[in-house]
């Protein structure tokens, strides 16, 4: 059976936005009702160490991060609901989102924090072997290649950082970036040039995911082209890591 859940500020996403909305709109005593999406948290969830976070001198990890934000959302009065958004009407007021579950979530104000999903490469094979062996997320996939070799594709400090983190299963990370030089901040482009399993490839793009599709979908290799010369090879792996970034998921608020 489903239910209606009404209030005065209706908060879309479990993120550090979501969650710091939140406690500035329930200490304002607007009784904020928030409503987690897909993956609560956001993706924070999925990150493991984060060391740029004002007011710790240690590492903290992002999981631990997100469960304090959550903590003193409630602790101040936010309500907090687990439901995925699959429809909100954005015609009239008060607002009105629908969830996965049934139920509808009527705001006198809305604010959206929805924030972005993984920004695939955009090749039909990637699809074929999504869950055979290509990834975008190394912290949830990274264990399934212990002992074997990866690509992670990208230059950007998601690319560096997850590059790193799967030295911890892999015997070999190759980078695979467009362009000759990375756009990570220097001080992870340090760590990734000292680390011995990690051997990046300048000026190349992946054209194609190669490996069987029978009885299951595996990956072997990624076809790559040399951005300047033309020139394509096969590079033989077990795992491909997508790490270009990301794309925002604005998608229901369309038209």
């Amino acid at each position: 059976m489903s239910t209606s859940h009404h209030s005065k500020v209706l908060i879309l996403g479990s993120g550090p936005a979501g969650y710091t909305a939140a406690v500035y709109a329930a200490r304002a005593n607007l009784k904020p009702l928030l409503v987690q999406g897909m993956q609560p948290g956001g993706q924070l969830t999925i990150t493991t160490d984060v060391e740029n976070y004002p007011g710790f001198a240690e590492v903290i990890q992002g999981p631990w991060l997100m469960e304090q934000m959550q903590k003193q959302a409630e602790h101040v009065g936010t309500e907090v609901i687990f439901d995925t958004i699959v429809k909100v009407d954005l015609s009239r007021r008060p607002f009105v989102a629908t969830g996965d579950s049934g139920d509808t979530y009527v705001g006198e104000t809305l604010i959206i924090c929805t924030g972005a999903q993984a920004r695939w490469l955009g090749i039909e094979s990637e699809l074929t072997f999504r869950g055979g062996g290509v990834s975008a997320c190394a912290t949830c996939d990274g264990f399934f290649f212990r002992g074997k070799e990866v690509v992670i594709v990208g230059g950007g400090n998601t690319a560096v950082e997850e590059a790193i983190y799967l030295t911890n299963h892999a015997t070999k990370v190759t980078l695979i970036h467009r362009r000759d030089t990375l756009r990570a901040e220097k001080i992870m482009q340090e760590r990734l040039f000292k680390n011995p399993k990690i051997v990046p490839l300048w000026n190349h793009v992946v054209e194609e995911i190669v490996g069987e599709t029978k009885p299951h979908p595996l990956v072997n290799g990624v076809r790559v082209r040399d951005v300047k010369t033309g020139a394509t090879k096969v590079i033989p792996t077990d795992g491909v890591f997508v790490a270009i970034g990301h794309t925002p998921n604005t998608e229901l608020f369309k038209g």
